[in-house]
């Protein structure tokens, strides 16, 4: 699971220039969730091996009375709940406020790992002005500027430290056939998760449930389905009520990544009395970029008529080309149709997912591709495409070796993939080729 960091603090002390500099971007990967977030951002970050996902919050009014302000302090306590730690943001230039205060204090009662950041801080050599900031009582004060990157690669180390992160090699799963295949049932609220996730409860003989530490863990169901089994992880919040279990809609966009992340195989639910929206598309998006095999189940398929039907498809095609590659299927959780063909295409999406495919036969296949359309010519060069192998499972990565691949145009890399998809019948996962082009040791002396 990647760790959560929340960004924190009033308005206007640097909180985004900072989710920028951390997520190396000018924008979240997942952002503008309708009807959850104003002002709530969510994006990648990276250091070294190490990968976690920022939480950028509007500014923080903990006594806001209404409107806006109320629900920014309310977006920002939820990204609080979500976050393994705090980045509480400070303006060094300005000084300390009141506003810091209430923040410094509503953050102690609350008991989140906090890291005090004193952002705007370049030319402040001795740190005099950073003195104040210890009235907070949230420890030593680091002094970043966001803006000019400094100070930003000790802030990490700082914020992941409390956290004892295992290294990542040290959880890279061998591709043992017999482990289960982690599912991950992705979708906005109310597209019918927790039906569809109680109807396989009830079917399925339930092997264990771990019940969640905190409001972000993600929650596992081991189960079995005709010998294969499965690891369900949630993301509509399962609880445990007495001896009954059910599942509240609870949609935490952390979860939804996490979960993403974790997954070999994700369904995606969409509503077919909705349609597609942008949230549908959001999370799509982050599920192609993450390579997770996928499978679309559009639920509540019952409930419409044969022109909703026919708008809903053409939706898909519109709003989803990037996901042409997954296996659709159209359900009613609530009345248990068309579930057994959705377990056929998750297991058949991680089947092609982990496929493993032999170097001689992808050369072949490269090689016969180039002889029935050869790549486009781009001035004096034409790309030359030698031999090709696997560079990776869930996703299938092939890397293609040869000279001038630079000059490969994206149409005609879709054409390889077309063959490739193929041959080896991959259904139901995203397949990334990469090319390595050798270097001409000659290059440079045929221009003199």
């Amino acid at each position: 699971m990647k760790p959560v960091i929340a960004l924190v603090g009033r308005p206007n002390v640097g909180k985004s220039t900072l989710f920028n500099r951390l997520t190396q971007t000018r924008d979240a990967i997942v952002a503008d969730f309708a009807g959850l977030t104003r002002d709530r951002h969510y994006g990648n970050g990276r250091q070294g091996k190490h990968e976690f996902i920022v939480i950028d919050t509007g500014g923080f009014e903990p006594d806001a009375g209404s409107g806006i302000f109320k629900e920014m302090a309310k977006q920002t306590r939820q990204a609080v709940a979500e976050a393994d730690v705090v980045v509480f943001v400070v303006d060094a230039r300005e000084g300390l406020s009141a506003q810091d205060h209430e923040i410094a204090k509503e953050l102690r009662r609350l008991g989140k790992p906090t890291v005090l950041v004193a952002n705007k801080a370049e030319g402040m050599k001795d740190g005099t002005r950073l003195v104040d900031f210890y009235e907070l009582g949230l420890g030593d004060v680091h002094g970043v500027s966001a803006a000019h990157g400094q100070g930003i690669r000790d802030l990490v180390e700082l914020a992941l430290e409390p956290l004892n992160l295992p290294d990542p090699d040290d959880e890279l799963e061998d591709d043992d056939v017999n482990k289960p295949i982690k599912l991950a049932v992705a979708g906005r609220p109310n597209v019918g998760k927790s039906t569809l996730i109680n109807t396989w409860l009830g079917e399925e003989r339930l092997v264990a449930f771990d019940m969640p530490g905190t409001t972000r863990d993600a929650i596992t169901v081991p189960f079995e389905r005709n010998g294969q089994h499965f690891e369900l992880i949630d993301t509509a919040g399962l609880r445990r009520k007495g001896k009954v279990f059910e599942a509240i809609e609870k949609f935490s966009v952390v979860k939804t990544l996490q979960a993403i992340e974790s997954a070999n195989v994700v369904l995606l639910l969409l509503d077919a009395t909705q349609g597609v929206t942008d949230q549908d598309a959001h999370i799509a998006g982050y599920i192609l970029e993450s390579g997770r095999a996928v499978v679309i189940a559009v639920n509540k398929w019952d409930a419409v008529d044969s022109y909703q039907r026919e708008q809903v498809q053409r939706q898909i095609e519109t709003r989803l080309p990037f996901l042409k590659f997954a296996a659709m299927h159209f359900i009613s959780a609530i009345k248990r149709q068309g579930l057994g063909p959705v377990w056929q295409a998750i297991a058949q999406a991680h089947k092609s997912a982990t496929r493993k495919m032999s170097t001689p036969v992808l050369t072949r296949l490269l090689l016969e591709a180039v002889q029935f359309q050869s790549p486009q010519r781009a001035g004096m060069f034409r790309p030359k495409m030698r031999y090709a192998h696997q560079g990776g499972m869930n996703p299938p990565v092939i890397v293609i070796h040869g000279n001038s691949l630079e000059h490969v145009t994206d149409s005609y890399k879709r054409f390889l993939e077309g063959r490739f998809r193929k041959e080896f019948d991959l259904v139901g996962t995203p397949m990334r080729i990469e090319f390595k082009t050798s270097t001409n040791p000659y290059a440079d002396k045929d221009k003199h």
